[in-house]
């Protein structure tokens, strides 16, 4: 008689030990699918909501405006420090250099002018602007600051409230008569009493063709530690200018991406240990009840595996009855448990069919049943024929 006929014939005549040892599989290689599904799933689902996280911060954090400023070399800081105003100018192609430089440390390029003029009576600071000029290497992004259309003004609260200037009443400018596009609210700056119109237009009026004053520009570094980096950049490439960074808001942006990357590395390696026990726990309880079972088998069958001896059976077929009798219960338990994970995973709507992970169950799963019936199944092999009868 075959090994294998025998096999399905213990089976069939142990068909309770079989359907506990299936089922030990079973349980097993669910919980191992479904637990490595989820964790996948999780895994994919944290991304997404740090996705949208960073996304609401990064729109939060755009709001406090562009972190860094290119202005010309021979500008004297302090006067900038002092009265927040540009005095020296430098050619307008310096933006398009910087934007077609590849540069990855900025984005956001606003060219500007600006000049302290004389408006309705008092003295206040004209800004000339154009839309951000792209990058060609990166996709387009929404502008942090809207274009002014040629022929209108955006006013700071200051001066329209002084003036009482609403959108779609006109002003003279500098003998050019403005339509006032929109009236800022108060910000508490010298923005309050700025005045922004087209840069051409700018440039035409102050007798400054091709000219600006700064490039204002966002940082793209996600580690604070690497913003001293972003002027050795910019100033490599433009060397005639100089570059500086209003440093707390470029921290409060990376601290804010460095937050999110640590929640989610927090909150993943917490699954994953949860995960790694439980699996661990299940699969040792599995091999435990395999093994116990296996053994229980072998003691019931004492007498009929001497006589199997006894009629030539060698100890080789003997240890084959039993393994083979582990490998079909690991693999019929590993397909059975599978299609159990992935149930309990899709009754979460999260299910996600990976074959790669479906190919290791049913390699390991009989592998393991073999391993934990390995040393009774060997005891078996091992028994004399002439004893085993004779206790009989």
């Amino acid at each position: 008689m075959s090994v294998w006929r025998l096999i399905l014939r213990e089976i069939a005549h142990r068909r309770v030990n079989f359907a506990l040892g299936v089922l030990s599989v079973v349980v097993a290689a669910a919980t191992v699918v479904a637990a490595v599904t989820l964790l996948d799933a999780y895994a994919r689902d944290t991304d997404r909501r740090l996705e949208r996280h960073e996304d609401d911060t990064r729109k939060s954090m755009i709001k406090l405006g562009f972190n860094v400023v290119v202005f010309p070399k021979g500008q004297n800081r302090s006067e900038l420090y002092e009265n927040n105003y540009y005095s020296k100018t430098m050619p307008e192609s310096y933006v398009r250099t910087l934007a077609e430089s590849r540069i990855m440390s900025v984005n956001h390029l606003l060219p500007v002018l600006q000049q302290k003029v004389t408006w309705e009576g008092r003295t206040v600071i004209l800004v000339g602007t154009r839309g951000e000029v792209p990058q060609a290497f990166r996709d387009p992004k929404k502008p942090m600051l809207a274009a002014v259309k040629p022929g209108t003004v955006v006013l700071g609260y200051e001066l329209h409230h002084a003036a009482g200037l609403k959108p779609g009443d006109t002003t003279t400018l500098l003998g050019r008569e403005f339509t006032v596009a929109k009236c800022h609210e108060p910000r508490m700056s010298a923005d309050d009493i700025t005045l922004w119109i087209d840069l051409a237009e700018a440039q035409q009026l102050l007798d400054k063709p091709g000219e600006i004053n700064a490039i204002l520009a966002l940082s793209c570094q996600c580690e604070a530690d690497r913003l001293s980096g972003i002027r050795r950049e910019i100033e490599s490439i433009l060397p005639e200018t100089q570059v500086i960074e209003y440093s707390s808001q470029a921290i409060a942006r990376a601290e804010a991406r460095a937050q999110a990357a640590k929640l989610r590395e927090e909150s993943l390696a917490a699954a994953q240990t949860f995960a790694a026990v439980l699996v661990s726990v299940v699969l040792i309880g599995c091999a435990a009840a395999v093994a116990a079972l296996t053994f229980h088998n072998v003691r019931d069958r004492r007498e009929e595996i001497g006589i199997l001896r006894a009629l030539g059976m060698s100890a080789r077929g003997v240890l084959g009855v039993f393994l083979g009798k582990a490998v079909i219960t690991g693999f019929l338990g590993a397909c059975l448990g599978m299609v159990l994970g992935l149930g309990v995973a899709a009754a979460r709507g999260n299910a996600t069919f990976d074959p790669r992970l479906a190919a290791l169950v049913i390699l390991v799963a009989p592998a393991l049943t073999a391993l934990a019936s390995w040393v009774p199944a060997l005891v078996a092999s091992q028994q004399d024929p002439a004893l085993v009868l004779r206790e009989e």
